[in-house]
């Protein structure tokens, strides 16, 4: 496999970018729409573009060598906290199953954690699925804390079998 390079996204990547969104649907609650996870995870990454071409974050893409694929992204940008605190705060990161376990995941979030540490931030947070454990093991193990619970109950009428 070749050399894994870590670079901030450009106009050629939105494809590649794009491409990668079903991954982010991935782990979703089972009484959520997956349909409607997939088109929001599109509709999040192309507005993290958006924003890291106007300035107001970043995304870095992995590509393999002089490979133009992108096999990984992540988006950060600044997000004020509840209690005040300006955190650096990761919207997107979605590896291709190609380059899971690779460390592509991991090179990513230290390109997302390079840069909140230039914009002098002191924290940076995610959200993940309560049910995507393979995403929670793997910030875990990166050093993130759980912060929040979300919690949610049907007001459906129960049906019977």
């Amino acid at each position: 496999m070749n050399e894994v390079r870590i670079r901030p996204a450009c106009d050629d990547d939105l494809e590649g970018v794009l491409a990668l969104a079903p991954r982010l649907a991935e782990g979703v609650a089972a009484w959520r729409d997956p349909e409607g996870a997939a088109r929001a995870a599109r509709e999040w990454l192309a507005g993290s573009l958006a924003a890291a071409e106007a300035q107001r974050g970043a995304v870095f893409v992995a590509v393999y060598g002089g490979d133009s694929q992108v096999v990984g992204v992540v988006s950060v940008q600044r997000q004020r906290h509840f209690t005040g605190a300006m955190d650096a705060y990761v919207g997107e990161l979605a590896v291709h199953p190609r380059a899971v376990r690779t460390g592509v995941g991991r090179r990513l979030m230290a390109a997302a954690e390079d840069w909140a540490r230039q914009q002098g931030l002191r924290h940076l947070t995610l959200e993940t699925g309560a049910a995507n454990t393979t995403a929670r093991r793997f910030y875990a193990a990166l050093g993130y804390l759980e912060e929040g619970v979300r919690l949610t109950r049907s007001l459906e009428p129960a049906t019977s079998l």
